[in-house]
């Protein structure tokens, strides 16, 4: 990959031998015209259904100077996939980030969510969901959020212009909704559309609802549209979970007692205390890396999405239109966990180790545990993303050769999680159980005792965290276009927009017991204390069948000899006998905090065309100035803090589109981008994590992300409907935040007891010479990203007749070297000792080193049938933590087909199919060693429908 930019010209030039001896002694062809699209002149062959959309999509890409991708829908309210996410995927450097098994997040060209602006009828916003941790509370746009069928293209902006919002790194995304003046016909055109959907793991069915109505007069002037879709989903996620792996000593292995015991240090069997043996087996198994949290379980997921759109547009005069749009979307989701587990994490020293078999990275695969913490979990979270958007659009030309465009409106998306309850049930002294994770992703895991006898546990902790993340944006924008002379055009614009970013988060968390007492939450019992084992042992309330549930695994990939079945909590009677939801909110610190930033800046750009030499040619150069005012406000340990700060950018692009040959256009760019900084890495605040003993904190001086981006490309439209295109890209990246950690005792930060979590074990423990890892994020080095998409569009018409020729292609595949510079923290070298602080090279977060799409499709007219692939690398997308060196995702390859028919002119019957392949999604936790972190399937999804327009 060193030559990548030589690579890509190399291409470029090759690429259209072909055509240039096909088109000897022709005219030199003109630029492209202006509009994306022309009415078909008389003759022509009107094209219709999945390749219109197509044709439609490619009439915008070659019509643009900078490179652009597109997907257009082939008529109203009939987007071509039922995910915007996934529709994405079929873009060239385009991959997706899936959750719950549908698409939500997208990286383009290797980077992630964060560096792509997402706006919405031209204004930028953001909308967030939330994930198997959290709310969103990034730059990341979530595209789950909205019904695919409220839009009717979305525009790719790969390369930067003067006259675009700055802010990406990536690439810049347009999804736009409806256009009444655009529609074909005069009058009311109403659209509906109904699907039944069923997925195969969860067994259950849902529907997916869709209609629109348009109206627009006969003159053309006046236009109005109402569309809404609602859809409602109830799938699993069944696999396991390990929760990282980490290092720690066991109370003995095979009998060999790793702690002596005295007067001074007592507690053979307590979570601290004792000396440690130096011998052989504890010290393997000190040095050897076990899973922190072993367990299967269920991850169930009801989700009901409503989207509603509005459109007004008034064009009194051929030099006038006005429009306002308005976007309302609501995402509700129910989330249901189950997990049976064994808490190894932080309860290492009361557990009797037998029989371990470590493999050739230092993991202890295989191991039967005595005074096991076993546990069962029951999660509830409730959670609503509430967005709307009103913008308001007047394009007015003032003479023949100027004009000018102004755009203002607001944006809120609100996801809000009301409950987010965990009930915990215990057995902390059990014997015979068992892993083996010989196979990584799945293992077996057994338990020794009974796990279905309301005897053998306790409930021990309850938990609720109640957050709330709110986004807006408010923007104004003003673009002037001026005709100076044939091919020489002025474009001045002046803009100001202002984010604000909010989060909060409160707990109601305890475990029941402290050290020995009365119980923390009732005030009922007589607590142990800490560390007292047996079955007279007291840690939490005695459970009945009333507080129970039994639980029963599926098909979670578990192989035999598996626990399935265990005993959770009854959420609903759990809650209720603890009173759970009366208790007073703890402020949860690390997630309350705010960024405001108000952005004013312009631009001016020229853009030109003509021909030199005999060769045509279109270009813009410009300069784009943005001024950033932050505030950033943030809790650590007691204290609140707010910081401002401003910054500048300059911004320069060039955009060059090259005609040698009618058929051929060769494409350069060069052009300084930003990305601001992470909102989480912005904060004052920070977190105290009292499990893991981890401290993290923010930096709101960080650097954006500044980068130098250099394009290379060329396209060959070498028949109607077909392309052959090559892209060379390199990003320098001249400054990138990276995470630092070391090691340093609680006291050393100052901070109290009372920053933990009350139920985590360092406060229930709570020893201020405890050693934390305190990780920060500072400003980095830089990094350089390269890459090379290859992308083939292909009707097979070009070449065939009859029923081959209504077949066609779509393929691409992006390839990504990237490189980037980390601060970790990896392995313990000698017994019972500390992490080791290192420096490691390693890929930029969420890039993966290939990814392929492809598409077979059949189209005549009446009948669609289309079956899809895509196929997304391994890649790192976080530091890791306890040892491990990097976290990430395994390959994925997901399939996905879907058949159409036109019974009528109006009315048109579907069938589709989504992840066929039923493909799990693997994550990992150290990229040497490749430790299973989670491993985890969504079933297929089956949709049948019908649409009908009049």
């Amino acid at each position: 990959m060193q030559g990548i930019s030589a690579t890509a010209l190399a291409l470029a030039l090759l690429m259209p031998a072909s055509a240039l001896a096909q088109e000897q002694g022709a005219a030199p062809a003109a630029p492209p015209p202006e509009s994306p699209a022309s009415p078909a002149a008389a003759g022509d062959i009107v094209v219709t259904g999945f390749r219109q959309s197509l044709e439609a999509a490619l009439n915008v890409k070659r019509d643009t100077i900078s490179a652009v991708d597109a997907i257009v829908a082939e008529d109203i309210a009939k987007f071509p996939d039922q995910n915007l996410a996934e529709s994405l995927q079929r873009i060239p450097g385009i991959s997706i980030q899936r959750d719950a098994g549908e698409g939500r997040a997208i990286t383009v060209r290797g980077l992630g969510a964060q560096f792509t602006r997402v706006r919405v009828n031209g204004l930028e916003t953001v909308a967030t969901a939330t994930d198997g941790a959290s709310s969103n509370r990034d730059r990341a746009f979530d595209f789950n959020v909205f019904a695919s069928e409220l839009f009717n293209s979305i525009v790719v902006h790969k390369t930067a212009e003067a006259s675009l919002d700055e802010g990406s790194l990536g690439a810049v995304v347009d999804l736009n909704t409806g256009n009444p003046l655009a529609a074909k016909k005069p009058g009311v055109t109403v659209v509906g559309s109904a699907v039944a959907s069923y997925n195969d793991l969860s067994k259950n069915w849902g529907p997916r609802l869709a209609g629109l109505v348009s109206y627009r007069n006969e003159a053309g002037t006046f236009g109005v549209s109402l569309s809404a879709a609602y859809q409602t989903t109830d799938n699993f996620e069944l696999g396991n979970n390990s929760v990282r792996w980490v290092q720690t000593p066991f109370n003995s292995v095979n009998g060999n007692a790793c702690y002596s015991v005295s007067a001074t240090n007592p507690a053979p069997k307590l979570y601290s205390g004792g000396v440690y043996n130096n011998n052989a087996a504890c010290n393997q198994a000190s040095l050897g890396f076990h899973p922190r949290i072993p367990r299967y379980g269920l991850v169930r997921h009801d989700r009901d999405r409503l989207g509603i759109t509005g459109s007004v547009q008034f064009a009194p005069t051929d030099r006038t239109k006005i429009s306002i749009d308005a976007l309302y979307s609501k995402f509700k989701e129910t989330r249901e966990e189950s997990w049976g587990e064994v808490l190894l994490r932080s309860n290492e020293r009361s557990i009797d180790v037998v029989n371990p078999v470590y493999d050739a990275n230092n993991n202890m695969v295989s191991a039967t545990l005595n005074n096991a913490y076993v546990r069962t979990e029951h999660y509830l979270r409730k959670s609503s993303t509430e967005f709307y958007q009103v913008g308001g659009t007047w394009d007015q030309d003032v003479t023949d050769n100027f004009r000018f465009t102004l755009l203002g409106g607001i944006s809120k998306s609100d996801a809000n999680i009301p409950v987010e309850t965990t009930i915990v049930l215990d057995d902390r002294d059990a014997n015979g159980y068992s892993y083996d994770y010989s196979n990584m992703k799945a293992p077996k895991l057994a338990f020794g005792t009974s796990v279905t006898d309301p005897a053998n546990f306790q409930l021990a902790e309850i938990r609720d965290r109640p957050s709330d993340v709110v986004n807006r944006f408010k923007t104004v924008q003003l673009r002037t276009e001026w005709d100076v002379t044939e091919g020489f055009q002025l474009k001045l614009g002046g803009m100001w927009r202002r984010f604000n970013f909010d989060t909060t988060g409160y707990t109601r968390d305890t475990a029941v017991c402290g050290n020995g007492g009365k119980d923390l939450v009732l005030g009922t019992i007589t607590c142990s204390p800490n560390g007292t084992l047996g079955p007279n042992a007291v840690y939490g309330f005695p459970v009945d069948g009333n507080l129970t549930q039994l639980f029963t695994l599926g098909n979670a990939g578990q192989p035999a000899g598996t626990t399935t079945q265990w005993l959770v909590a009854n959420l609903a009677n759990a809650a209720d006998y603890t009173k759970l939801y009366s208790r007073a909110l703890t402020p949860d610190v690390g997630n309350i905090r705010s960024v405001q930033e108000t952005t004013s800046g312009g631009y001016m750009q020229v853009d030109v065309k003509g021909t030199i030499l005999g060769l045509d040619y279109a270009g813009n150069a410009g300069i784009r100035y943005a001024h950033t005012g932050q505030r950033s406000t943030g809790i650590l340990g007691p204290i609140s803090r707010t910081i401002a700060r401003s910054y500048d950018d300059w911004l320069p692009s060039f955009n060059l589109a090259l005609y040698p040959v009618k058929s051929v256009i060769i494409r350069a760019a060069i052009a300084k981008v930003m990305t601001r900084p992470t909102l989480g890495n912005l904060t004052p605040g920070g977190s105290v994590d009292g499990f893991n003993y981890k401290i993290s904190y923010g930096n709101p001086d960080l650097q954006p992300y500044r980068a130098t981006n250099f394009d290379l490309g060329a396209e060959w439209y070498f028949a109607p409907g077909a392309i052959f295109s090559v892209a060379g890209f390199v990003k320098k990246i001249e400054s990138f935040p990276v995470s630092q950690a070391y090691s340093a005792t609680y006291a050393s930060t100052g901070l109290p007891k009372e920053a933990l979590l009350p139920s985590s074990p360092a406060y229930i423990n709570f020893d201020p010479n405890q050693i934390y890892t305190i990780t920060t994020n500072v400003n980095g080095s830089g990094a350089t990203l390269k890459g090379v998409e290859i992308a083939l569009q292909l009707p097979f018409k070009v070449f065939a007749s009859g029923i081959l020729g209504n077949f066609g292609v779509l393929g691409n595949a992006t390839f990504i070297d990237s490189s980037a510079t980390y601060k970790v923290q990896g392995p313990v070298v000698v017994p019972n000792g500390k992490l080791v602080d290192a420096v490691r090279t390693g890929t930029l977060f969420g890039v993966s080193k290939q990814a392929y799409n492809g598409t077979l499709y059949y189209d005549d007219g009446r009948f669609s049938a289309r079956v899809m692939a895509s196929y997304r690398g391994a890649y790192i997308d976080a530091n890791s933590a306890t040892g491990n060196v990097f976290e990430g995702y395994g390959p994925t390859t997901n399939l996905d087909a879907s058949m159409r028919y036109k019974l009528t002119d109006a009315i048109e019957v579907s069938l589709e199919g989504n992840n066929l392949l039923d493909t799990y999604r693997y994550r990992y936790t150290d990229i040497d060693a490749n430790r299973n972190y989670e491993n985890n399937h969504f079933g297929r999804t089956i949709l049948i429908g019908a649409r009908f327009k009049m």
